[in-house]
């Protein structure tokens, strides 16, 4: 005979506990909860960072503001967020590969399929499985919508905001992917959880950029995660050479936190790295052309950004490696039909080439170029 279901809880704290079961069991690791709202002083945050231009390029962010700040403001029925996490630490040193100057680093989130995906078809499970069981409607946020969900989860208890502005939790460092669930269904919420950086400041010491402007404040136009990935156009000059190779995101900040030495490998093989993603060679990349790159980032989040944006931060990367051989791998990209990768060749190749070598390609080059942003990287080049 079929196993039959357990009764359902007739206790908000039993519903609760049932709930977080479910979860652990669809894939999830970590699971708190806690009322569908956002403090005061997280709403003022975000005011604050928009008002100060420090979203960048970043334009969504003020277009939704009063939509981010309340859940409610999207689902008004909303009653309790679920925030929900899934580990994906892997065994490898993230930040040994810097020290490869000819290899692309790619964020350790980028180097397997996309969690945006992986993380909704467990939301869904989930919610499905709350809909059924408690006749209550749901919803599901995987960075798909205006909603705050590092607020949320640390609402919830699910841990603290580091001063590198991400979710710090006990048993995972900053190595989670967090996704929720909205629910009319009312449950009590956990208590958040005391703030456990202390006096440490690694995450802000060893960023690059210096992104970082106090504890939990970040400027994003500094940051090379934005940098790489959101911002879409050239990247300013006096950063590129801070950025070294690393070519989709940054893990330093993350990486560095104390906490992270207690987080275990992930059990889930959906987020174990694809060998071609975690050290690629910055020559080999530089020659993919729309179709090849599309190829190679299949279901990968990194496919979102372009092929485009992609090479401009390789040929940035390229720039930075300090080996004159590499520049063969840029010189081609002077032709290139996209002005942003065109842009980003000179400058690599005005770090790469002697200087004799490289006033040929500009007498070459810089008359006939079209483009007012590249005919700028050739003089800027020169003056520089």
């Amino acid at each position: 005979m079929p196993k039959k279901p357990p009764p359902v809880p007739d206790t908000p704290e039993g519903q609760r506990a049932l709930i977080r079961a479910e979860a652990l069991a669809a894939g999830f690791d970590t699971v708190a909860f806690s009322r569908a709202t956002i403090s005061d002083a997280d709403r003022a945050n975000l005011a604050a960072y928009v008002a100060d231009g420090r979203h960048g390029t970043m334009t969504w962010m003020e277009e939704t503001l009063e939509r981010r700040s309340a859940p409610t403001a999207m689902w008004p029925e909303a009653v309790t967020a679920i925030s929900l996490g899934v580990n994906y630490r892997t065994l490898t040193a993230p930040l040994d590969l810097l020290e490869h100057r000819d290899r692309g680093y790619i964020s350790v989130y980028a180097r397997h399929r996309d969690y945006h995906d992986l993380i909704k078809k467990r939301l869904k499970q989930v919610a499905g499985w709350l809909h059924q069981t408690f006749g209550a409607d749901v919803k599901v946020f995987v960075d798909t919508a205006p909603l705050l969900e590092k607020s949320l989860a640390v609402d919830g208890g699910l841990g603290w905001r580091g001063k590198h502005t991400n979710v710090v939790t006990r048993g995972f460092g900053s190595w989670l992917f967090l996704g929720e669930i909205l629910t009319t269904l009312p449950l009590p919420a956990d208590s958040p959880q005391e703030d456990h950086c202390g006096s440490c400041t690694r995450c802000l010491d060893i960023c690059p950029t210096g992104a970082f402007d106090g504890p939990r404040r970040i400027d994003a136009r500094k940051c090379i995660s934005y940098l790489t990935i959101e911002h879409k156009e050239p990247i300013p000059r006096a950063l590129r050479p801070l950025m070294g190779n690393r070519i989709y995101g940054c893990d330093d900040c993350t990486t560095v936190c104390p906490w992270n030495r207690f987080a275990p490998p992930t059990p889930h093989a959906d987020f174990l790295p694809r060998i071609e993603l975690t050290a690629p060679r910055l020559a080999d990349l530089a020659q993919l052309d729309d179709g090849s790159f599309r190829s190679l980032f299949t279901a990968s989040p990194v496919k979102r950004i372009g092929r485009d944006r992609f090479l401009r931060n390789v040929l940035i990367a390229l720039g930075n490696c300090g080996d004159p051989a590499q520049a063969v791998a840029a010189r081609p990209l002077l032709d290139d039909p996209a002005p942003l990768v065109r842009g980003a060749a000179v400058w690599a190749l005005s770090r790469l080439l002697p200087a004799a070598d490289f006033a040929m390609l500009r007498d070459h080059y810089a008359p006939t170029e079209p483009d007012p942003e590249v005919q700028d990287e050739w003089a800027c080049a020169v003056c520089c």
